[in-house]
């Protein structure tokens, strides 16, 4: 919870509007933004009253209807399902239940939809590392047509989608926009700026390992700061030199999915994703048609760069990590750092920022600011300039076209009230998930910048491009997603090699996509996959796959934190 943000006038509110008559529109409008949003909006007062009227105008003949929506359980979407929700349904007399569950649930909810043509929910925010699954399958509703024709009363005339900065996330190659954004997070290398920063633990270190401690530029100096940090006691308590999950859940497949594979060199060159061997390891010929994950057909999921990522990671958790790590998942791992024990953590996703940033917290000084920061992950010994750098998590509105057309029209218009630019600010403050360029650039969040470790700067600097979601080279995200974390579980357990777990996943994800070339349901969008050959033939080719590195631990390297900041400023 942000202090100050999250109130009990925000909270009395809510029991206001529910309480209110059916539904008094413009009354119920302004008590809204007198009360919940205040000067925390880029619309003057007269602007915001304008939108809302729009929305009231437009809602008036879906009044008294029920719309179910959906969406994964982070701070962003508890705002919105609390706050946003109940105001949305008093200002337009439209009865929105906004449903917060696991993300791995919201991807089976969805595949479910889609398999069964039955109408489970109006709208998901549903990740865009699905736009090749929604792309290629054609079972969600283009926006791009909606808002052109069927969609086009309810579509908002102050949208200004040009203002979103994910846009690029959400469009197919056929250049149609498939889901619109609700918010965005990115993982970024988080570390102890105050012990960073400390003169006798700086020269300490540069005497044991004859460089100076700063935030790591490679796997090399990460590796080397994790062991100077594990086992020392700070403050009175153990200290642990990384921070991550183990545990055989969904979350543990998304932590690797989440480009973890990219940033230690496995795929191409390319932005927003390796082309044409992403960071699944998946490689598409010309025609965006999948072709192999495994070495043998061109894929670089079996690859040595794919199995020196894992063992990297193994070994960590094993050695730098807290004991209970290995048996965490994405969730329960989040809050850790904030205990106090954790000197660096190589990719925190910025949505748990909200519970890093609270009052009284061993991480935080008493003037409100705290004592660590973010700054962009390290990458691996096989990455090369040019290629993707980082995960970026853009949670967006999806709606199927099995959704009946007057609830597809409702639950758009509540998509567009909470990312709308008069709610748009304050739900930032609340769950520090950006998503319009205009907030970014709020005078508020200038004020607020110091408070929030450098997420501000990141998203204000033009690297904030570099960071990006799964992209189309994945043709069924709900069936492959679910192939990964089964089979890094074996490897984080202990279970199988690093290279046994990644030749079971290549060769299981190629099952899948000869599926689905035989079912030929993608039409010639599907994967056709090539022929198996040996795989010393795409090895001695340029780019994705690539041949194992005489020296997998090259010289380290760090930087300044304010060096980097400076360079951020400077573009």
């Amino acid at each position: 919870m942000i202090p100050g943000l999250r109130t009990t006038t925000a909270l009395g509110l809510v029991a206001g509007l529910l309480a209110a008559p059916a539904f008094a529109g413009m009354e119920e409008a302004r008590q809204f933004l007198d009360e919940e949003i205040g000067d925390l909006s880029v619309l003057s007062r007269e602007e915001q009253e304008q939108e809302m009227q729009w929305f009231v105008d437009a809602a008036e003949p879906f009044a008294g209807m029920n719309v179910n929506v959906v969406s994964e359980t982070i701070t962003t979407h508890e705002y919105e399902s609390q706050v946003l929700a109940p105001a949305f349904t008093a200002i337009t007399g439209i009865n929105v239940t906004h449903d917060l569950i696991g993300e791995g649930d919201v991807v089976e909810k969805l595949q479910t939809q889609m398999q069964s043509g039955e109408n489970i929910y109006d709208a998901y925010v549903n990740d865009s590392d699905l736009i090749g699954t929604h792309w290629r399958y054609q079972q969600a509703r283009s926006l791009t047509d909606w808002m052109a024709n069927e969609g086009a009363d309810v579509t908002s005339p102050t949208l200004d989608l040009e203002d979103f900065i994910g846009l690029q996330f959400t469009t197919g190659p056929d250049g149609d926009l498939y889901q619109l954004p609700d918010q965005q997070f990115a993982n970024l290398y988080w570390f102890r700026h105050d012990w960073f920063t400390d003169p006798e633990i700086m020269a300490e270190f540069e005497e044991e390992y004859g460089y100076e401690l700063g935030v790591p530029v490679n796997w090399s100096a990460y590796e080397d700061i994790a062991e100077f940090f594990t086992g020392r006691e700070i403050d009175g308590q153990q200290v642990y030199g990384n921070m991550d999950y183990g545990k055989k859940d969904p979350s543990l497949g998304w932590r690797f999915t989440d480009a973890w594979m990219s940033m230690a060199g496995m795929g191409d060159k390319g932005e927003p994703n390796g082309l044409p061997v992403d960071e699944w390891g998946i490689r598409v010929n010309e025609a965006s048609q999948p072709t192999g994950s495994c070495m043998a057909r061109g894929g670089a999921t079996n690859s040595p760069a794919a199995v020196y990522a894992i063992e990297k990671y193994v070994d960590w958790l094993k050695n730098y990590a807290p004991p209970a790590a290995a048996g965490m998942t994405f969730s329960e791992a989040g809050p850790v750092p904030a205990q106090g024990n954790i000197a660096q953590q190589m990719f925190m996703y910025t949505t748990f920022v909200p519970s890093l940033v609270e009052e009284g917290l061993p991480i935080m000084n008493e003037d409100g600011t705290p004592k660590w920061r973010l700054a962009p992950s390290p990458h691996g010994a096989y990455w090369e300039e040019g290629m993707k750098v980082g995960y970026q998590d853009v949670g967006s509105w999806t709606i199927l076209k099995s959704t009946p057309e007057d609830r597809a029209k409702a639950a758009w218009l509540y998509a567009q009230f909470v990312t709308s630019k008069t709610v748009d600010t304050k739900k930032s403050h609340v769950g520090l998930t950006f998503i319009r360029e205009s907030t970014i650039d709020h005078e508020s969040f200038t004020e607020r910048a110091p408070k929030l470790g450098g997420l501000v700067e990141f998203y204000r600097s033009p690297d904030r491009v570099r960071w990006s979601p799964t992209g189309t080279n994945v043709p069924d995200y709900p069936r492959l997603a679910q192939l990964w974390w089964q089979n890094i579980g074996d490897a984080s357990s202990g279970a199988k090699s690093a290279q046994e777990a990644l030749d079971a996943l290549c060769e299981q994800q190629e099952q899948v996509l000869e599926r689905l070339e035989r079912a030929g349901i993608q039409g010639e969008l599907g994967p056709k996959l090539n022929e198996e050959q040996d795989p010393e033939y795409w090895l001695s080719q340029p780019g994705a796959p690539k041949p194992k590195l005489e020296n997998e631990d090259p010289e380290p390297e760090t930087i300044t934190y304010e060096d980097l900041i400076q360079s951020w400023q400077q573009g």
